[in-house]
């Protein structure tokens, strides 16, 4: 488990729940390890925008998916760019598994995952901090884990220069390119809503 929970550090992720027979997941960064020995307690912050946040909430329960730095950004945009809570954010997927506490995680593209149980929960507003107990984990690569500073740079496409139409987060800068700006739509690295974007 020390090993698993050393390759989630300072990365990005997939987070998914399950519930009423439907997988979901988003991608997410703040997740931080409390105590150094078992039982191993964990706190991560999840916009309640989202519908895996719902998830969470209703069942107790969530997988974390670490992903490494050779994950395209088509992981980045199914997970992170859909905003509307229908979307089957799974559907197509063959390279997934199912972890003893039946929820998805990716299997290709990670280099770990770490199954959670919620033990405590407090408001913020836009979000919400779950306190959880790790219940299971592997290391399935020795991938180096993405950080957000990577992602940046190697990954996330860079924006047309003549192109500069969209709306910009003004919590982490991240661009959505488009017109208009979905009003549910939640930023795939920070997890803000459209409230904190401004238009360009």
């Amino acid at each position: 488990m020390n090993e698993a929970l050393f390759k989630i550090g300072y990365g990005l992720y997939v987070l998914s729940a399950h519930e009423g027979g439907k997988d979901n997941a988003c991608i997410a960064n703040t997740f931080i390890q409390v105590t150094s020995a078992e039982p191993f307690v964990c706190l991560i912050t999840v916009n309640k925008q989202t519908l895996t946040h719902d998830m969470i909430k209703n069942t107790g329960k969530f997988n974390l998916s670490v992903l490494t730095e050779n994950a395209p950004f088509d992981i980045y945009k199914r997970f992170g760019y859909q905003s509307g809570k229908k979307a089957d954010k799974f559907s197509g997927i063959k390279s997934v598994a199912r972890s003893k506490n039946g929820l998805l995680y990716l299997t290709e593209n990670t280099n770990a995952f770490l199954s959670c149980t919620v033990t405590g929960a407090a408001d913020y507003g836009t979000h919400t901090l779950f306190t959880a107990q790790l219940t299971e984990s592997a290391v399935l690569s020795d991938a180096e884990s993405v950080t957000y500073a990577y992602y940046q740079r190697h990954i996330k496409p860079k924006p047309a220069a003549a192109a500069k139409k969209g709306y910009r987060c003004v919590i982490c800068n991240y661009i959505y390119e488009g017109e208009p700006l979905p009003p549910d739509y939640i930023c795939p690295i920070c997890k803000h809503g459209a409230a904190d974007f401004v238009k360009l």
